[in-house]
């Protein structure tokens, strides 16, 4: 499949180096979201094709981490709702908020598009709570959900586009890190917090040339 241009998205073509599917009823190459990206190949640079995974409608209650030598790996979903993968780790129950996420990423020109990512813990109660952490440098994310309460999306470092999310959290900042980020059409949904608590969308590092930016 190396150097075929097989995916079509918004009119412009984008070439792919391999393509899997990942269907929880075994029909696809790989069940689970994790071991199709753990599968991704190491060093892919930029001229060498994406890495896509395809992951059919359903809901996949896994923890997924695509690492720092796993580059230009592709996600693509069914779309919000329909894709889901959902974790439950929080700092209460002893996690830290680094690694209680519930998809991890820090691959270099990682992209998503259309795939819900939760973190279902309680956060109001259970404090930080991690949907997705993303340290991923020119990492894009297109039509999908993060779903949580406290510290839903952890925009961790380096550079990150958000375009026609939806972002869902409570109390204290569920937009948070220390990158140059920009969401550009997203929505974005602050949750009822408990008594007494409040609701911050967004804080930012400070010290760093970086910054947050929302667009429309």
């Amino acid at each position: 499949m190396r150097g075929r241009k097989l995916l079509q998205l918004g009119g412009r073509y984008v070439h792919v180096n391999q393509m899997v599917v990942v269907r929880q009823d075994g029909t696809g190459d790989f069940s689970t979201i994790g071991d199709a990206a753990a599968a991704a190949p190491n060093g892919t640079d930029a001229g060498g094709g994406y890495y896509v995974i395809y992951v059919v409608a359903g809901v996949y209650p896994e923890y997924v981490s695509v690492g720092s030598s796993q580059t230009y790996v592709m996600m693509i979903g069914d779309g919000i709702g329909q894709t889901v993968t959902t974790g439950s780790r929080n700092v209460a129950d002893g996690w830290t908020t680094f690694n209680c996420a519930t998809f991890a990423v820090v691959g270099t020109g990682f992209v998503a598009v259309g795939i819900t990512i939760q973190n279902t813990a309680a956060a109001a109660a259970k404090y930080q709570a991690v949907a997705l952490r993303n340290g991923a440098d020119l990492s894009t994310f297109y039509s999908c959900s993060f779903e949580g309460d406290q510290d839903t999306l952890y925009t961790h470092s380096l550079r990150q586009f958000y375009k026609e999310c939806d972002i869902y959290g409570t109390t204290v900042d569920f937009i948070f890190g220390n990158t140059a980020v920009v969401f550009q059409n997203c929505n974005i949904y602050p949750r009822l917090p408990m008594a007494g608590q409040y609701n911050t969308i967004s804080a930012q590092g400070r010290n760093q040339n970086t910054g947050t930016s929302i667009q429309n």
